[in-house]
């Protein structure tokens, strides 16, 4: 055993394990395989990949992760080389580099410690971040700070507001149409009571024909309000499914955002600790070990990295549907809603300009005469003056009281009510 060997303590996995493997990734163009290394002689007892870049060899092979030591390259042993000889010795390869590897089986739980934790709290108290910090840590300001997606969540709140008010105002709408069919309704069975009950062939027809013009204004009503229901289930599912659905993803994303910058921002922690003890030239445990937390903290970082970008495409192919839904999709429920009410408003005037009944003509002197209503009072009560004088003061209150007989027969309306009904309908 040579000095070098028992300079170095026993590494401390942590508790973690480690399995060996090998590799076989063919260089691109550019005589690269996409990693970074870190680690190594003086003060490391082990190289370890740092960070397998995106769209590289390495990424597209799969199997490096950060974290994972490096034992060989082409059959040469790593053991006591810098990182700057393995990084060249790599570059002297043509063609494929093979690695032989110890895989780190690291649980990103393991990881995700209290220090990380604090750290994703300030990020979400802190809004903004400076230029300045953001350069120093090597982060893209249009990605991870002033993110333009959270503030889509603001853009979304409005956006639930309108949509709650138009649905809310449409199902208003709708019942106080139906409300208006009732009625409808009540006023064609009254005119088809009166037609079936008029004496007179002619204004009996024409009666119960006003009547079932009525009642079919009332159909097409109730079948246009079949046809919207639809429209209101759309706008539904748009409001309560796919908004909410959105805004759901876009905080997922932005949670997984805080947690990769805070794994950034250990990381940087970490190499400047490294940095620092360099300076001073005086060796740090876990470093001489093998840098286990260090490395952990890495594939923490890779798999947090990972997450947010898929988060991040998601968010913005549901964003990129939404728009297409809120532009195209409800701008044709709306015209649909307006489209119905137009068609309904035409079919219901066509109908009443074809069933025009206006004047009835109805003769009523052969059956029709005049006569007091019953006050329910004994004359037996008064005597003839008194009786006079209260039957002169009663006059101008019973005059709207006059009730029609018919055939001998009292109709339970007003003479005066009736007598409004006949000329406010044009009768004869």
């Amino acid at each position: 055993m040579t000095e070098e060997d028992e300079f170095f303590f026993e590494e401390d996995k942590l508790g973690m394990k480690v399995t060996s493997g090998v590799v076989k990734i063919d260089k691109d163009e550019n005589n690269l395989i996409g990693i970074s290394i870190g680690g190594g002689a003086p003060n490391c007892p082990c190289l370890y990949v740092v960070q397998v870049f995106d769209d590289t060899p390495a990424s597209s092979e799969g199997t490096l992760e950060s974290g994972d030591e490096i034992v060989t390259v082409n059959g040469i042993s790593m053991k006591g080389k810098t990182k700057v000889e393995v990084a060249k010795m790599i570059q002297s390869v043509k063609s494929q580099v093979i690695i032989n590897y110890n895989k780190l089986h690291a649980d990103p739980k393991q990881g995700k410690s209290l220090d990380i934790i604090l750290k994703k709290v300030k990020h979400r108290m802190v809004e903004n971040m400076s230029s300045a910090t953001a350069d120093a840590l090597g982060l893209s300001r249009a990605i991870l700070c002033n993110d333009s997606l959270l503030k889509k969540l603001e853009e979304l709140e409005k956006m639930e507001s309108m949509y709650r008010g138009i649905i809310d105002y449409t199902i208003s709408l709708l019942k106080g149409h139906l409300d208006i069919c009732q009625v409808y309704k009540a006023f064609g069975d009254v005119f088809a009571e009166i037609g079936v009950r008029e004496p007179n062939p002619s204004a009996s027809e024409d009666f119960s024909k006003f009547g079932e013009t009525h009642r079919s204004i009332e159909k097409q009503s109730i079948e246009m309000v079949q046809t919207i229901k639809p429209v209101l289930s759309d706008l539904h599912t748009f409001l309560y499914k796919a908004v909410p659905d959105t805004k759901l993803t876009i905080k997922k994303y932005a949670d997984v955002k805080f947690e990769y910058l805070s794994y950034c921002l250990k990381v940087k922690e970490m190499d400047d600790e490294e940095y620092q003890y360099q300076t001073l030239q005086e060796p740090l445990y876990r470093i001489e070990t093998g840098n286990y937390e260090y490395r952990l903290v890495l594939r923490c970082r890779q798999d947090a990295r990972r997450r947010f970008g898929k988060l991040r495409s998601d968010v913005l192919e549901k964003l990129e549907l939404l728009d297409q839904k809120h532009v195209q999709d409800i701008a044709n429920q709306l015209q649909r809603l307006i489209s119905s009410f137009a068609k309904l408003h035409v079919e219901c005037h066509s109908l009443i300009k074809e069933n025009l009944i206006s004047p009835i003509e109805i003769d009523l002197s052969h059956t029709c005469t005049f006569t007091y209503p019953d006050l329910g009072v004994s004359p037996y009560q008064y005597d003839a003056e008194e009786e006079e004088e209260e039957g002169e003061e009663a006059i101008p209150e019973l005059l709207g009281g006059l009730t029609l007989t018919t055939d001998n027969q009292v109709d339970s309306r007003p003479a005066k009510q009736f007598n409004d009904s006949i000329d406010l309908l044009g009768i004869d």
